[in-house]
Formats: C-alpha cells, sequence, structure tokens
C-alpha cells in the first residue's frame, strides 16, 4: 500500500508536464525558409531598379529572414519568439523610414549589411546544435546555403556603403553601378566566376575580392563540401 502512495506521488500532473513540455519545446529549425527568403533578397535586388521602395522591400525581406532564423533557431520557445517579435517591430520602423525616404542611402547599406550578417549570425548556433542533435540534414543542408548567400549580399552592402562615401568610380568600367550591379558582382566574385564585365578598380575594391574570393571558395570546399558528402553517406547508410 505504501509502495502504491509512494509511486503515486512521483507523477506529474497534466497540467505540469503540459507546461514543462511547452518551456522546453525544441526550435523548428526552419532554415529552409531562410534560405528561400535570402535567395529572394538576391534576385529581387538584381532585377528591381534602385530606388527607395526597393531598398525599403529588400530590408523587409532581410529582415523576414532574420526573423525566421531567430524564432527557430532558440532553445526556449518564450525567449526565441520574445526576441523575434522585438526584431520585428524594429525592423518594421526601419523599413518603413528607408520607404519614405527618411532613412539615407549609406545609412540604408549599413541597416542591410547588418540585418543581412545577423542572418548567419543566429543560423550558425541552430546549425552547429541541430548537427549534434540530429546530424547532417536538409535543415541543416538548407541552413549552410543560406549563410553562404548571405555572405554575397554582406559583401554587396559593403561595396554599397564605398561607393556613397567614395567620389570615385568603384569598377574600372568607370562606374559605380546600381544596387543590382553590385549584388550580381559580388557574387562572380564569391562563386569566382568573373565574367569581366564588372571589376574593381580601387586598392580598397581590389582587397575585398580577394578576401570575398578566399572566403567563398573556403566555405564551398569545407562546410559545403563536408556537409554534402556527410548527407550523401547518410542516405546511402538509411
Amino acid at each position: 500500500m505504501t509502495d502504491r502512495d509512494d509511486a503515486q506521488v512521483t507523477i506529474d500532473s497534466p497540467a505540469a508536464v503540459n507546461r514543462e513540455s511547452v518551456t522546453d519545446r525544441r526550435a523548428q529549425f526552419r532554415y529552409g525558409a531562410v534560405f528561400l527568403l535570402t535567395l529572394a533578397a538576391v534576385v529581387f535586388v538584381i532585377a528591381a531598379p534602385s530606388a527607395g521602395w526597393s531598398r525599403a522591400v529588400t530590408l523587409a525581406i532581410e529582415s523576414a529572414a532574420l526573423v525566421v532564423a531567430i524564432a527557430t533557431s532558440r532553445e526556449r520557445e518564450r525567449v526565441r519568439h520574445r526576441r523575434a517579435l522585438a526584431v520585428g517591430i524594429v525592423m518594421v520602423v526601419l523599413i518603413l523610414g528607408v520607404g519614405i525616404g527618411v532613412v539615407s542611402e549609406q545609412l540604408t547599406a549599413i541597416l542591410l549589411a547588418l540585418v543581412t550578417a545577423a542572418v548567419p549570425v543566429e543560423i550558425v548556433r541552430g546549425v552547429v546544435r541541430l548537427l549534434r542533435e540530429r546530424g547532417v540534414t536538409l535543415r541543416a543542408v538548407a541552413g549552410a546555403l543560406a549563410i553562404y548567400l548571405s555572405i554575397g549580399l554582406v559583401f554587396a552592402w559593403i561595396i554599397s556603403f564605398i561607393t556613397h562615401v567614395d567620389s570615385a568610380a568603384y569598377f574600372a568600367q568607370h562606374t559605380s553601378g546600381t544596387e543590382g550591379d553590385r549584388v550580381y558582382f559580388s557574387f562572380t566574385v564569391l562563386t569566382t566566376t568573373g565574367f569581366g564585365d564588372f571589376s574593381a578598380a580601387t586598392p580598397v575594391g581590389h582587397a575585398l575580392a580577394v578576401i570575398e574570393m578566399l572566403t567563398g571558395q573556403l566555405y564551398l570546399v569545407t562546410v559545403i563540401g563536408l556537409l554534402i558528402g556527410s548527407f550523401v553517406e547518410r542516405q546511402k547508410t538509411t
């Protein structure tokens, strides 16, 4: 009788179990959505004209990617939802400022660089945790690819900022190009494609190009290569 009573005491109530499961609910790691949003930002900037509204849309897309990364990468649901809500509110105010022309182009380039750089910073921790908990999955690969695209965008925004503060033409073709041109150029450098229609003309541009080329190639060979190889091996063994 005593043993039964002791056993009943150790059983948690359904309400307590439910609260614990909600508090400790695992993140869903929606890195596929982050990758698609980042890819959409790349395509949009290249295709859209350089204008206040297009910069606002670009900032909105990148902000959405950041909010998704925050909302799905944190360990505790309450923490990640609060952070995502706070970031979302701030970004709405900034997007409106960019859209109506209150925020300058120089400051917009800085904002875009910071928001875009925050995406891989947020993703890295989640991807590492995801790899530890579940191994190499499609979500982990999508997160790594989202980081790769973000790297190209960050360099493009840095170039945009330089063109706004430096009167000299950034490219050897005697132009600083449009925002779409700079994103296009950044990804030709990141992937070492080098079509030749744009090339950096200044020492700063040369240095950035070398850093971006090395970053892109090392990331592809090490991170992406290892993840894809491990994923293929895992699929063969299952």
